[in-house]
């Protein structure tokens, strides 16, 4: 069998063991084989600056990215909220063609692997036509989600979605959710006929399932779900608005998570997305489950969804992970610099998240290359022999770094710094980003201006 070999050198690198200078490191069909320390770079090494671990993206809505600037005009109610936000984006996503979404997902992902993430845990819930009639094949839209990963080379876990009701009261569903909504049963076949279009990415590709969250699913859909799922990841929107946590204590007697707790077992498969409404009880019980928040700093903050109670949550020994969700905005270190400095305006306080070993850098940094290769089932999050080789690198000649090595580094490009200072990008050892720019950024570009031009004519 013939194995594609490579190496890279880097002049530090954060390792488990922390940071080391003089790093090789060598690739054997996308898995890391060997990390040398101290040692000088071979010919026909790739040469970087700063090596780390590259993320998983946790959480993402790809075809959102095109509303993106479309909704900052307050509507007709006294106060815009996350519910008016939803309206606008089931009117807009009626237009959507699968066209549209293979080309929308296609350039999210070149943003997402400029970034500096690996790959993405996409949250598929648009299946099917705009009124709700099912494609020819069930699995369409995802044959479109993998068709743009095969372009990009961005690492992917697929998450198809079960939806079933438009609210806790078993309402059906109306208007722009038709696109989502299945019975467990044909669910079940979709999913199968998803993960199997999966089959035909690089090894690295993993898939799960969704429940969509406590509002769009019954409870017998949800134990379905999970027991579908079996042993791979399972995501689930959990307590993101007090509407939401009004409607589950109305229909149930008990709080989202209190609720969620007593049906099924939560465990270290599961992800948990935004929990920003979650009261102290809940915040333990979760965090002890093993369960991964999947937290969305930018997009919670533009939908008014809430602070995510992240200190709370790690004296619990918590993981997490960020995602991009709706993807109003895709810059990792604004993610991660979001989620700190919610907690800092929240406490009056700063540094809120470091400890007395490691800096806030540090502690956003180690928890979400955990936390994502978790949530993405993925055998990734950091530079060591055996992990995929989701790698990326930074900039050490830039003027922000000047003087600065360790955890600095990473305070540096969080707090001070942005995405611009990400030159290179290794999804699964393969080398998707180079000088900050996707390898194919021209052409996937090229069609999504296409793209959105035809979908602001119809708007």
């Amino acid at each position: 069998m013939s194995h594609s070999e490579r190496s890279l050198w880097a002049e530090t690198a954060l390792l488990p063991g922390g940071w080391a200078d003089g790093v090789r490191v060598t690739v054997v069909d996308g898995r890391i084989v060997q990390v040398r320390p101290a040692t000088p770079p071979e010919a026909g090494d790739a040469r970087v600056g700063v090596l780390l671990a590259a993320p998983m993206n946790a959480h993402s809505h790809a075809f959102q990215r095109a509303m993106a600037g479309l909704t900052e005009r307050r509507g007709p109610e006294a106060q815009d909220s996350f519910w008016t936000w939803r309206d606008l984006m089931f009117r807009f996503l009626t237009q959507l063609t699968p066209d549209d979404v293979e080309s929308i997902t296609a350039f999210v992902q070149v943003e997402l692997l400029e970034a500096g993430y690996a790959g993405v845990c996409e949250f598929h819930y648009l299946h099917h036509q705009p009124d709700g009639t099912p494609y020819d094949a069930l699995g369409e839209l995802a044959t479109r989600i993998v068709a743009a990963t095969h372009r990009t080379g961005a690492g992917l876990t697929l998450l198809p979605v079960l939806y079933e009701v438009g609210g806790c009261d078993g309402r059906p569903l109306a208007g722009g959710q038709r696109r989502f909504g299945n019975s467990p049963e044909r669910f079940a076949r979709l999913a199968e006929e998803a993960w199997g279009c999966v089959g035909s990415l690089p090894a690295d590709a993993g898939v799960g399932l969704a429940p969509h969250s406590l509002r769009a699913v019954t409870l017998e859909g949800l134990a379905a779900a999970v027991t579908l799922a079996a042993d791979r990841p399972v995501h689930l929107h959990l307590a993101e608005q007090p509407g939401e946590v009004a409607e589950v204590l109305a229909a149930h007697g008990a709080r989202p998570g209190e609720w969620l707790l007593d049906q099924v077992e939560v465990d270290a498969r599961w992800t948990l997305i935004h929990c920003t409404q979650l009261m102290p009880h809940e915040t333990q019980a979760l965090a002890a489950t093993g369960a991964v928040a999947g937290l969305c700093p930018l997009t919670e903050a533009s939908l008014g969804d809430g602070i995510f109670d992240a200190v709370g949550w790690l004296a619990h020994a918590g993981r997490f992970a960020v995602g991009s969700d709706s993807h109003i905005r895709i810059a990792l270190a604004e993610e991660l610099r979001a989620l700190e400095t919610s907690q800092r305006l929240r406490d009056h306080a700063r540094a809120v998240l470091a400890t007395p070993a490691w800096s806030t850098g540090r502690v956003l940094y180690e928890g979400i290359l955990r936390g994502g290769a978790a949530a993405a089932g993925r055998a990734s999050g950091a530079i060591a022999p055996g992990r995929w080789a989701d790698l990326l690198a930074l900039d050490a000649t830039a003027t922000a770094f000047v003087g600065r090595s360790g955890d600095t580094l990473l305070d540096t490009w969080i707090f001070s710094g942005d995405d611009r200072l990400v030159t290179d990008v290794w999804s699964a050892g393969r080398h998707v980003v180079t000088q900050g720019r996707h390898r194919d950024r021209p052409e996937i570009e090229a069609r999504y201006r296409r793209t959105i031009a035809r979908l602001q004519d119809l708007l």
